[in-house]
C-alpha cells in the first residue's frame, strides 16, 4: 500500500473542482455492506475509513473552479441535462471490495452502463468546449472506495480482513448525477453539489 494523499497536479490546500459524481447519500443497503467490511478493517492502521455521506463513483471532472467561467459551467450543465434525459437510471451491483495500492474498493457491475453515462458527459462537455479540451483519459474504470491508504506498507492484512466478511451483493439504482464542488484539504473528499442532473428520459 501507498498514500493516497499525495498532491495530484494542479491541486493544493484551498483549492476547488468542479466535477461529475456518482453520490450515494441515501442507499442505505449500500451503507450496510460498507459497514460490514468497515467493521474489520477499523482495527488496523494506515487507513482513513470514508464515511456514508462521502461514498462517491468518480465520473468525470470538468475543471478547478478557478480555471472555469459561470458561463461555461451552465452550458455544460445544460448539456449534460439534454444528454443524461435520453439515459435512463443505471442499476449498479456492489460484490465484495478489492485492494488497490492507495484504496480498497468496489469495482461496479456493469461496468458498460456506467462507461455509457460518463460517455454522454463527455460528449456534453465537448458541446462546449470541443473534444480536444475534454478532461481525463477516456479509459476508465468505474469503482467505489471505502478506505483510502494513508500510508506505505503491507496490503496483505487489509485483504485478509476483506476476505473475513461475508456478504451478499447489493444492487443499487442511480436516477441522477451530481455536479459538485470538490474539495480534499483535510485528507478526505468533501463537496457541496452545484446541480443534480437526472438520469431519466422525459425528464425535461
Amino acid at each position: 500500500m501507498r498514500d493516497h494523499w499525495w498532491w495530484r497536479p494542479g491541486w493544493r490546500v484551498g483549492r476547488r473542482m468542479y466535477t461529475f459524481h456518482t453520490t450515494f447519500q441515501d442507499q442505505t443497503a449500500l451503507h450496510r455492506l460498507v459497514a460490514a467490511y468497515h467493521a474489520p478493517l477499523s482495527a488496523l492502521g494506515g487507513l482513513d475509513l470514508i464515511p456514508y455521506r462521502w461514498l462517491h463513483l468518480t465520473t468525470q471532472g470538468i475543471g478547478f473552479t478557478d480555471e472555469v467561467g459561470d458561463d461555461d459551467l451552465d452550458a455544460i450543465i445544460k448539456a449534460a441535462t439534454v444528454r443524461l434525459a435520453a439515459l435512463g437510471p443505471v442499476d449498479l451491483t456492489f460484490t465484495r471490495p478489492v485492494t488497490d495500492p492507495e484504496a480498497l474498493q468496489f469495482h461496479v457491475r456493469p461496468a458498460e452502463s456506467m462507461r455509457t453515462v460518463r460517455q454522454a458527459l463527455r460528449e456534453a462537455i465537448a458541446d462546449v468546449w470541443g473534444r480536444e479540451r475534454v478532461p481525463d483519459s477516456e479509459q476508465w474504470t468505474p469503482h467505489v472506495s471505502i478506505a483510502y491508504s494513508n500510508s506505505d506498507g503491507p496490503m496483505e492484512p487489509y485483504a485478509a480482513a476483506l476476505g473475513s466478511v461475508r456478504s451478499e451483493p447489493v444492487t443499487v439504482t442511480v436516477r441522477s448525477l451530481q455536479l459538485i464542488v470538490l474539495d480534499r484539504d483535510e485528507r478526505l473528499y468533501r463537496w457541496t453539489t452545484k446541480a443534480a442532473i437526472p438520469l431519466s428520459a422525459g425528464s425535461l
